[in-house]
Formats: C-alpha cells, sequence, structure tokens
C-alpha cells in the first residue's frame, strides 16, 4: 500500500509539472519584457446568443487568463454588448437560440475566469438595455457584473456614477493604474450613448488635480463608425442621449488628458475583417493627438449567424518609453493549433500598428 502510494504522489506530482510546463503552440510574448499590455476584447454578443458558440467567449477569458503572467495584462477592456438582448425570452430562431438570461448566464461565466485576477472594464453596450435594443435603460448588468465579484477592482475603482436606473453600477466607472515607464493611466467606461450628466461626471473626474496629469482612457460601446468617421446619430429610443460626434465635442475634444478612445458596436455583416475596425487621430483642444480606435468581432467569425468573432482580440502593449502601444490582432482560436496558427495573426495595417501617446 506504501508503494501504492508513493506511485500515486510521483504520478500526482508529474502530471502537476507537466501542466505547469505545457508549451503552447503559438505562445506570444511581449516585444520588449519591460513593457505591459492590456486585451481589448470586441463586442461578445456574437458568442453568447448560441449556444455552440458560447466555449469560444470562454476560450477567449481562459487565453487572457492564461497569459497574464507572460503578457504582464494589467486590465481587460471590453466595448460591450455582452448579450444579444437584455431582456426577453420569445427566441427568433433565425438570429439566436438562447434566452436573455441563458445569455447573461455564459457571459458571467466567460467573465468568471477572470474574477480575482485581473480587472475587466466594461463599456455596456445597446444590446445590454431595454428588451431587445436599447428601448429603454433598464439592463440586467449590475445584476450579474457586481462590483463584490472580482477582487481586483477594489483597490482601483476610483469613482462611480449611477446607471440609468440610479443603481450603482461599473457601467460609469473609473479605474486608476500605476505603472513603470507610464505612471498613472486612468480608464473610464461609460454606458451606451451616454446621458449628459455621465459625460460631465468623467469630465469633471479628469479635471481633478490628482488625475489631470494621467494618460486616459476612455471605453465607450458607440463612437467612431467604419470609414473613420464619428457615430452622429443612434438610431434607438433610449434617452436622453449622446452619440459619437457629441461624445468628442463635449468630452474629449475639451480634455486635454483624454488620450485614447476606445469602442466597438458598428461592422458590416459579411465579415471582412477591414470592415469590422477603424481608427482616427485627432487634436484635442490643448493640441494633443487623441487616438479613436474601434474593434468589433462579431461579424468576422462567419457573419452575423457565425460563430460570433472567431476569438479575435487586441493585444495593447504599452512600450516602456512611456508613449507607444504596439496593437497587433490576435485569435487563440487558431494559435491553439499547431494546424491552424498561421492564421492566428492578422497582419494587415489595420489590424497591427503603433498608437503614440506624445
Amino acid at each position: 500500500m506504501k508503494l501504492f502510494n508513493y506511485l500515486l504522489a510521483g504520478i500526482l506530482c508529474a502530471s502537476a509539472i507537466a501542466v505547469s510546463a505545457q508549451h503552447r503552440a503559438d505562445p506570444q510574448k511581449l516585444v520588449d519584457p519591460e513593457s505591459f499590455s492590456m486585451i481589448l476584447l470586441g463586442d461578445p454578443q456574437g458568442y453568447t446568443k448560441y449556444d455552440i458558440n458560447q466555449p469560444l467567449f470562454d476560450l477567449c477569458t481562459a487565453w487572457i487568463a492564461d497569459n497574464i503572467e507572460p503578457l504582464k495584462i494589467k486590465a481587460v477592456l471590453c466595448t460591450g454588448d455582452l448579450v444579444e438582448q437584455n431582456d426577453n425570452n420569445v427566441l427568433n430562431r433565425k438570429m439566436l437560440n438562447q434566452t436573455s438570461r441563458e445569455m447573461w448566464e455564459a457571459a458571467s461565466q466567460a467573465l468568471k475566469r477572470l474574477d480575482n485576477k485581473v480587472p475587466y472594464i466594461i463599456a455596456a453596450g445597446n444590446h445590454d438595455y431595454g428588451y431587445k435594443a436599447a428601448e429603454n435603460g433598464r439592463t440586467y448588468f449590475p445584476d450579474y457584473i457586481p462590483f463584490e465579484r472580482n477582487s481586483t477592482w477594489r483597490n482601483i475603482c476610483v469613482s462611480e456614477f449611477p446607471n440609468r436606473e440610479g443603481r450603482a453600477s461599473l457601467e460609469n466607472s473609473a479605474f486608476e493604474f500605476d505603472e513603470p515607464g507610464w505612471g498613472k493611466i486612468l480608464v473610464i467606461a461609460v454606458e451606451f450613448v451616454p446621458r449628459d450628466e455621465v459625460l460631465q461626471w468623467a469630465k469633471d473626474l479628469v479635471n481633478k488635480p490628482e488625475y489631470k496629469n494621467h494618460k486616459v482612457i476612455f471605453i465607450t460601446h458607440s463612437y467612431l463608425d467604419i470609414g473613420n468617421k464619428r457615430v452622429t446619430k443612434d438610431g434607438y429610443k433610449i434617452s436622453p442621449q449622446n452619440s459619437g460626434q457629441a461624445i468628442w465635442e463635449k468630452l474629449i475634444y475639451p480634455s486635454s488628458n483624454i488620450r485614447l478612445v476606445l469602442c466597438g458596436h458598428v461592422g458590416r455583416g459579411t465579415g471582412e475583417y477591414e470592415n469590422n475596425v477603424a481608427y482616427r487621430v485627432d487634436k484635442n483642444s490643448a493640441g494633443k493627438d487623441v487616438s479613436q480606435m474601434t474593434f468589433n468581432v462579431q461579424y468576422v467569425g462567419g457573419g452575423p449567424e457565425g460563430n460570433g468573432g472567431d476569438g479575435w482580440l487586441r493585444i495593447l502593449e504599452f512600450m516602456p518609453d512611456g508613449k507607444t502601444i504596439k496593437v497587433r490582432t490576435y485569435s487563440p482560436l487558431f494559435g491553439i493549433s499547431k494546424l491552424t496558427r498561421h492564421l492566428a495573426h492578422r497582419t494587415a495595417p489595420y489590424d497591427q500598428f503603433d498608437i503614440i501617446l506624445e
């Protein structure tokens, strides 16, 4: 019996070593070992709306969790639309096979892989409100994404603003990071087509003495359209609202320290990569460049009824010079196998480039 116990212990020990030392088919590394990264997760609604697609959302978050150390991941930034419909039980079989509750539960389960490991910061999207698509401001977001579920938020969340129902929620929230080479970074996420009072909250926040010298990253769901034009009108009943151009005029342009805007929402159903991304740079009122980037995945895995996004993520590598962010677009779905890893990197100029924040 003792011999058996020794052998069993040896097997378990060897198995543990094998798992911890497992070699990935396509391991990702930082360009500079002194860098750190944040991961951009585009609209995941295409994953959650079909049960057969939901494992791809799990794969994305599992890959992120697995790479927290090698990529020095400090945060996951999500452009919203966690679900296809916020509050609906009647299934349209042409576009989904999950009820709203099933979609919210799937999103919550995928994000659970990140809980207590890394902060994820989400800009709630139009499909996260109302019944099917932002008919009103009701949302289950704070029910499934409560503050207490992820301990990594506790020491970095510095401000929040009530949602449209008057509830405390991470829909409008700000997080502070302090990283070597970059100093203080403030990440602000806001609700879909934010109200004036939300924009005023964000404006007041970035102008406070303790944050005025921070580099600010602003995340909102709808802002920059395909073709690199800011959205001027969002055709949803939710009210009041501010679209991309209004957000620029009321908040981004007047704020000297908002240097990067991230969004999703828009795309073309045909699925070509270039028709689901956008990027532009404009000067703010202080004469500083503001980079604005759209990244959406819901159509690129076979169109609106495809697999939800082929697992595409963006790795934002913050270089040690304190001003350069290297953007690369990567899919763990393809990278997980030696047979498909040659497909795991999108290297066109619109998918791999540098952002300079002077």
